[in-house]
């Protein structure tokens, strides 16, 4: 059922003329858009101090920060050498490869101008960050459900998928709905629940949440999805190059939660 569900897909989801929109776009779009709501929700509940134009900033400033670091990410990690002997097709964002990690690296540094520019301090823009990125982490797994792309390994489960075209006709693991529901659904009711404590935990707490949850989930689903074909399988026929980016960011993750436990920041909005 799902690979006829898969086959009546398009990953276009509308043309007009010469426009076209695929739902990789919609997904980036719903994702920010998701973002700054919950941003905006989130400091009405923490009771700090965050105006329209702060907001403006954050979002812009990390809509840059995901774009450039996911596609240097992908380009640096994933191409192989490939873009080091064509650097100018780095910006060639129509070509796909977008890189999580990259993207993850990408948005801190724009948080960093953001922090800046808002005056907000860093970890609580962050916290406040993290919480609402699930959301757009499912938009973005659906989506690649959708393209047909980043499968898992060959299965013989019931829900397996054909994908056809170069995953073959062999059934697979959705590995991209995992993901969804894992990096998406979980993690962000894992949030949702720790930013429901009034007053809110220390500064932090979430950006540390998120980092160690992220890391294990995407650490246990590699087992399952499979590698890229120009990189393969690093080691023993199981170690991929997701799981080697992921343990650094359980080992941040855990000595995040440690710090904020130790000093109890607490969570705070626009200097004036």
């Amino acid at each position: 059922m799902l690979d006829e569900l898969y086959h009546a897909m398009d990953p276009v989801a509308f043309a007009i003329g010469p426009l076209t929109v695929r739902w990789y776009g919609i997904a980036y779009v719903l994702g920010f858009a998701f973002m700054c709501l919950v941003m905006w929700r989130l400091a009405k509940r923490w009771e700090i101090r965050l105006d329209e134009d702060a907001l403006l900033t954050i979002v812009c400033c990390t809509i840059v920060g995901v774009i450039f670091g996911a596609r240097i990410g992908y380009c640096l990690v994933y191409g192989n050498g490939y873009y080091l002997a064509h650097p100018v097709e780095i910006l060639f964002f129509n070509q796909g490869g977008m890189s999580f990690h990259g993207g993850l690296c990408g948005a801190l540094i724009g948080g960093v101008v953001a922090a800046r520019l808002t005056g907000i301090p860093y970890l609580t823009l962050v916290d406040m960050g993290v919480i609402g990125a699930p959301i757009g982490l499912f938009f973005g797994r659906c989506a690649n459900f959708i393209n047909g792309e980043l499968w898992g390994a060959v299965t013989d489960a019931p829900w397996g998928v054909v994908f056809g075209g170069s995953a073959g006709s062999m059934p697979r693991h959705p590995s991209q709905l995992y993901e969804a529901l894992l990096e998406g659904v979980v993690l962000f009711i894992i949030l949702f629940a720790l930013s429901r404590k009034r007053p809110p935990r220390p500064r932090g707490t979430f950006t540390g949440v998120f980092f160690a949850c992220y890391g294990v989930f995407r650490f246990l689903i590699e087992f399952v999805r499979q590698p890229d074909s120009q990189i393969g399988y690093l080691y023993g026929g199981w170690l991929t190059m997701g799981q080697v980016l992921s343990l650094p960011l359980i080992v941040l993750g855990i000595a995040l939660i440690v710090y904020a436990t130790a000093r109890k920041l607490p969570q705070e909005g626009m200097r004036t």
